[in-house]
């Protein structure tokens, strides 16, 4: 089998498993809006973002990374990132980048364009 029908197949696996944890995540969200305490609602809301993060399998790589992100809430870069991580400096921001993409693609984090190429991540 050719490596690129190879990835093919696996990036529509990926989409129908994105698709179908995102379809049974929005029945949880509905149900916990129904609660009739404004304060409740709030918490609720939190745990259960908290809970759709974790249905969702990240690797360790991709954990880490988004436990950096969250420790700034200002955002950071992807070169920030890989810094914090451990990583060379040379081989920083590359390191980042495909944990931030997958993260970007689940929601988890948000992109935040700058001025020129510059980019920094913000935890949602």
């Amino acid at each position: 089998m050719k490596i690129s029908h190879k990835r093919k197949v696996q990036l529509k696996l990926k989409k129908r498993i994105l698709t179908t944890t995102s379809v049974t995540a929005a029945p949880k969200v509905k149900t916990v809006k129904a609660a009739p305490v404004a304060e409740k609602k709030a918490v609720s809301d939190t745990t259960v973002v908290k809970k759709v993060v974790a249905d969702l399998a990240l690797t360790p790589k991709q954990q880490q990374v988004l436990d950096i992100v969250r420790g700034s809430p200002e955002g950071i870069n992807p070169k920030g990132i890989g810094l914090e991580a451990g990583q060379e400096d040379g081989k920083a921001a590359s390191w980042a980048t495909g944990a931030l993409k997958k993260l970007a693609e689940g929601g988890m984090v948000e992109r935040v364009q700058l001025a020129g190429n510059k980019v920094i991540y913000k935890a949602l």
